[in-house]
């Protein structure tokens, strides 16, 4: 019993506990109608759970360079995307039978489900084929791994049949199901091609499981906004509907709009890069003019960023979507809808922003304070920007997330390129406010704090009987993760592990927080008109899980505390 014992804790550290317990939580709410997406969960959880720790013994992943100091994360980020999807599907399984939301919506999100968590299992077939054909054979000393292999073998048996039968059931056989089952796995081919690249081009900015996150989301977000513009092609040139119905479920303009552009965005780097050896290439031109200036190589970037963003999306968004006017005119009248409102936010945000950026800027250059101490103070900043936003104006501010990651993208590309005459400017500002975390290739921190708090609002658009879920990157980020950092590096003694540097007394202070920032909080939304349907114990459930998330892991934390937070108060 001893020996067992000692193998099971040298398997199972905290965040693996802790994401254990998350997908426990979750399974333990399924309706009988997701019985097979909750196996197939399973499946994806223990084989993220084998393949993290064959990963974590061997060293045959080396060529791929991660974050230094990051565990590999593989199965908290395998499991992340998937169970934030069936944690919604839970919540519209509780509005199909009133009629309150739509079949075709229910039977979308299942559609949705399948391929984020393809789009994870591929990735982590390509991670478990990789270590199959290293000739690197470590394993853990205390456990067998090696005559586990089977364990592999039978999740992915079991997940394609769980797989295949669920979308079967759903498209009625026919063409349907063979384009379903295509379309499926073209996300997890996606996925795999993705993360290579990822880890490939962007050395030492990610671990494997940060990477993998990214991969899935980045891959489902295109394939969404593909399905769609396969449906109205399938309904304008097609006789028959090859296409399932549920991709022409209705989608706002704002959701349109904000995808259409950050997609084109996303793909516009590969094209500047053609664009580059295009006009570089030797057989065009003398080998005195084979380097283009810094002058030239600006225009071009920002004449083809400009047709891209005025002409290509505008006409993406119009095909997909019946916009009664152009898009940018659609912007223009939704802002002016209620011109008072929306433009008084507005000035408030960019006071704000000045006053923070500029006071945080010169502290940060002169002072001694920890770099993740000042980087809290953002967090704060976000409290204080978003939140009334999200109470009195929640679609201006779906809007204007959308727009705020557009605008951090293109500083992104500017920097990284080095685009004359902003790029080294841009780069010596946003040094000042980089951490551990960053490289001096890709600062990512700004997109996981942005993304952190607009996901879960995004989520939660739609049916909605949880007034707390849209908050929870704001709760989580803003509040919990702010109070625990400045508790535990003032105050914390006690820590949870002996190599890292969280504290118990921070963790406490984090989950209070959150926990008062709520009881505050539900009062002012009943006043507003929602509906109180939050139910106590799952509320504390939810925070302290994700309080004990940011204690334990050593991912990128911005990225998955709102996401699990966010899918427990859907419960």
């Amino acid at each position: 019993m001893a020996s067992i014992a000692a193998a099971a804790s040298s398997l199972m550290n905290g965040e693996r506990a802790v994401v254990l317990l998350f997908v426990l939580r979750v399974l333990s709410s399924l309706p009988p109608c997701l019985l097979s997406h909750g196996l197939a969960l399973c499946s994806l959880a223990a084989a993220a759970f084998h393949v993290e720790i064959r990963l974590e013994n061997s060293s045959s992943l080396l060529r791929f360079k991660t974050r230094p100091g990051a565990s590999s994360g593989i199965l908290l980020a395998a499991v992340t995307l998937p169970t934030v999807l069936i944690s919604k599907l839970i919540q519209l399984s509780r509005a199909v039978s009133p009629h309150q939301v739509s079949y075709e919506d229910f039977e979308y999100l299942k559609m949705l489900y399948w391929a984020a968590s393809v789009s994870s299992f591929g990735v982590l077939v390509f991670l478990y084929s990789a270590l199959q054909h290293s000739p690197d054979k470590a394993y853990p000393p205390s456990s067998n791994i090696q005559s586990t292999s089977w364990l592999m073998s039978c999740c992915i048996g079991l997940y394609a049949a769980l797989c295949c039968v669920s979308l079967a059931i759903m498209s009625n056989f026919g063409l349907q199901l063979a384009f379903n089952l295509f379309w499926v796995v073209c996300h997890g081919f996606a996925a795999v091609k993705l993360i290579q690249h990822l880890l490939n081009t962007f050395p030492s900015c990610a671990s494997v499981g940060e990477a993998l996150l990214l991969s899935a989301g980045i891959v489902l977000y295109s394939g969404d906004m593909l399905a769609c513009t396969f449906t109205k092609i399938n309904e304008r040139f097609v006789s028959f509907n090859l296409v399932s119905p549920w991709y022409s479920t209705n989608r706002s303009e704002r959701s349109i709009i904000i995808q259409s552009v950050l997609l084109a965005l996303l793909v516009f780097p590969l094209i500047f890069k053609l664009l580059l050896r295009l006009w570089e290439c030797p057989s065009t031109m003398t080998s005195d003019a084979r380097t283009l200036s810094e002058v030239r190589r600006s225009l071009l970037f920002f004449g083809s960023l400009a047709c891209m963003l005025i002409v290509i999306a505008p006409s993406w968004m119009q095909f997909a979507q019946d916009f009664q006017s152009h898009p940018f005119l659609w912007v223009f009248s939704f802002v002016f809808g209620e011109p008072v409102k929306r433009l008084s936010l507005c000035v408030y945000w960019v006071c704000l922003i000045y006053a923070s950026v500029i006071k945080f800027y010169n502290i940060s250059k002169n002072s001694k304070v920890e770099r993740i101490l000042l980087r809290k103070y953002y967090h704060l900043m976000a409290v204080s920007m978003f939140s009334p936003a999200l109470i009195l104006q929640p679609e201006f501010l779906d809007l204007a997330f959308g727009a705020a990651l557009a605008v951090f993208l293109v500083i992104e590309i500017i920097r990284v390129w080095r685009i004359w005459p902003l790029g080294k400017l841009v780069h010596q500002f946003m040094n000042a406010f980089t951490d551990h975390r960053d490289s001096d290739l890709l600062i990512v921190s700004h997109f996981s704090l942005l993304l952190g708090c607009a996901l879960p609002m995004w989520l939660s658009f739609g049916y909605n009987d949880r007034p707390l879920a849209p908050f929870a990157g704001i709760l989580s980020l803003g509040i919990g993760d702010t109070m625990a950092s400045l508790v535990g590096h003032k105050y914390g003694v006690l820590r949870w592990s002996k190599t890292g540097k969280k504290t118990i007394e921070g963790t406490a202070a984090g989950i209070t927080s959150v926990l008062v920032a709520c009881s505050a909080l539900l009062p002012l939304l009943a006043s507003t008109g929602y509906v109180m349907t939050q139910h106590w114990f799952s509320l504390l459930l939810a925070v302290t899980a994700s309080g004990l998330l940011e204690a334990y892991t050593a991912q990128l934390d911005n990225a998955f505390i709102p996401l699990v937070f966010y899918s427990l108060l859907c419960l």
